[in-house]
């Protein structure tokens, strides 16, 4: 093995070890970066044989890294990131969920687990609307889970419901890891977000399937509701009224690309336009909210764009050393067919999922891989949101599952760790048959694209 390659291995290991001593990932990556530049320059001053070699990393070389940062800011697509990011905060304060929690309620709330489907359904209307995990699985929790456990829900069913469907605002669009997706593989949003579109929703039916079947199988785990009186026309109004603002929203800002209406970049506007509206008519919009949410959306833009450029230093002096070449070699050099190196990758993501947290992997290791299944031969947006649907079960599994975090955060006392990781249990098994859906039926991915009219 090249000593070029031994210095890709240990940048890899450098930085995974250095996450789990607390420091924030863009120092992480930048420290990295900066040192294993030092160790190249150290190399090609005073030693021969790295002279030889035909790596180039010193301090000239990564001085190309001010270019690629202006780059990056200068990309018109992510300025739908504060805007995607101001809606999904801004929708979590409008009261919409809370009016859906009431009036779904009443729905179905006399089927056995149809609370957990009601979680479910307004899950689904907040990913389409949201993007927002730790958003999402707060206002979920809050929302549902004292009323599940106070029902004689099992505890594992209701916290898994809660944690699964929360985490398919990463994946429904507008989603902000489609959108850094599409920025670092050079692909559409609007292609991503479309070809996301089925799978997201498939996915959040495959839960309420599950949630259904647990009911009638195990009906003490998901009881009925004690409500006799029959359900009303009224109720079924204002049901349907409730739904209506979120539709209309995501009406606004995905039919809006689908149709060739806007770019993703000015629905994203529309959509935080739209989201002061409905704050508006829901009276929860104030000066002192517009403060809070403004806030929120700088600080977790300014988190995302320094990992920005610490990913940025990491990826350019990884190539240096050719570490893209590495890893595309050991792909190919898998004695598997195109479909098994594609498999490969994915379990890959899947086990990387359980240590690394999404930004990091979609900006590190899907820039190296994509090109590789690209020439494959197969469809780059087709692979990506496969990846997508991986990162997505990254928010489950232990020990870095953000949405167990934000769950326990907010969770009674009587809701402990071990409820809630057997609770995720079935829903990552229930996302890696949809996942394996998705492998098996391409069309769920490339159908929407192909009719849409932006490319």
């Amino acid at each position: 093995m090249e000593f070029n390659e031994v210095l890709c291995i240990l940048m890899f290991a450098s930085f995974i070890g250095l996450l789990f001593t607390g420091y924030p990932v863009a120092w992480v990556l930048g420290g990295v970066a900066v040192f294993f530049t030092l160790v190249g320059d150290l190399g090609l001053r005073y030693t021969d044989y790295f002279k030889d070699s035909f790596y180039t990393v010193d301090w000239r070389y990564t001085s190309a890294i001010v270019n690629r940062i202006w780059g990056t800011m200068n990309n018109w697509i992510l300025v739908a990131l504060p805007m995607f990011i101001f809606m999904g905060l801004m929708l979590d304060r409008s009261g919409i969920a809370a009016n859906l929690m009431q009036n779904m309620s009443k729905m179905f709330g006399r089927v056995r687990g149809g609370l957990a489907v009601t979680i479910a359904i307004i899950g689904l209307m907040l990913a389409a609307s949201t993007g927002i995990i730790g958003a999402s699985v707060v206002l979920l929790a809050l929302l549902g889970l004292p009323t599940m456990l106070d029902k004689g829900y099992k505890t594992e069913l209701a916290a898994g419901t809660i944690c699964s469907i929360g985490t398919l605002g990463i994946l429904i669009p507008p989603s902000i890891m489609l959108v850094l997706m599409a920025d670092r593989q050079g692909l559409s949003v609007g292609d991503l977000f479309m070809g996301a579109l089925l799978p997201g929703v498939m996915l959040g039916l495959l839960y309420i399937v599950f949630i259904l079947a647990w009911g009638v199988v195990r009906p003490q785990d998901a009881p009925a509701g004690n409500g006799t009186e029959a359900l009303s026309l009224s109720d079924v109004v204002r049901a349907l009224l409730s739904i209506l603002p979120p539709l209309l929203l995501v009406g606004a800002v995905l039919g809006s690309i689908l149709f060739g209406i806007a770019t993703p970049t000015e629905a994203s506007g529309v959509g935080a336009f739209g989201t002061l509206i409905l704050a508006a008519c829901n009276r929860r919009l104030n000066l002192k909210i517009l403060k809070e949410v403004c806030k929120e959306t700088t600080n977790t833009t300014a988190f995302i764009f320094a990992i920005f450029i610490g990913a940025t230093a990491f990826s350019l002096v990884l190539r240096g050393f050719g570490g893209d070449e590495l890893i595309g070699n050991g792909l190919n050099g898998l004695p598997f067919s195109p479909e098994g190196i594609v498999i490969t990758v994915l379990f890959i993501t899947f086990l990387l999922g359980f240590f690394l947290d999404w930004i990091e992997i979609t900006l590190i290791i899907l820039p190296l891989v994509g090109p590789v299944i690209q020439g494959l031969g197969f469809d780059l947006v087709w692979f990506t949101v496969m990846f997508a649907i991986c990162l997505q079960t990254s928010f489950l599994t232990p020990p870095v599952g953000f949405a167990l975090f934000y769950l326990k955060g907010v969770a009674p006392p009587a809701v402990t760790v071990g409820h809630i990781y057997r609770g995720v249990i079935p829903f990552i098994i229930i996302q890696l048959i949809g996942l394996t859906v998705v492998f098996l039926l391409p069309k769920l991915v490339t159908w929407l694209p192909s009719i849409a009219y932006v490319r």
